[in-house]
């Protein structure tokens, strides 16, 4: 009896180390990890901002649905990061009129 016990448990062992795939599998919500998530993207959003000169405001104002404390986090972060390094900012490439309007198309050579 003990003998096939284990020989149920150490046979389930690998389908139940795999929960979370399961639960990515079924949707299931994990508050969790989409917070984890929001935070991450919220530090990368702040972080861009910095690297490329923009106001915490005004990245506040161009992303209204990140978290703010996080883009700050991420801002703060790219800031001592640029102080420690004597990095200079990287402004933007596109003009205001593009960023707006989304991309342009690009013609290649050879007349297409």
């Amino acid at each position: 009896m003990r003998k096939t016990f284990c020989l149920v448990l150490a046979a389930s062992l690998p389908l139940l180390s795999a929960c979370d795939r399961l639960a990515e599998l079924l949707d299931i919500p994990d508050p969790a990890r989409d917070a984890a998530e929001a935070e991450a993207e919220g530090q990368a959003i702040g972080s861009a901002c910095r690297q490329t000169g923009r106001s915490l405001e005004d990245c506040y104002t161009l992303n209204p649905e990140a978290q703010k404390a996080a883009i700050f986090t991420g801002w703060k972060a790219m800031n001592d990061y640029m102080m420690e390094h004597n990095l200079k900012e990287v402004p933007s490439q596109l003009s205001s009129a593009t960023a707006t309007t989304g991309p342009a198309t690009v013609k290649t050579e050879g007349g297409n």
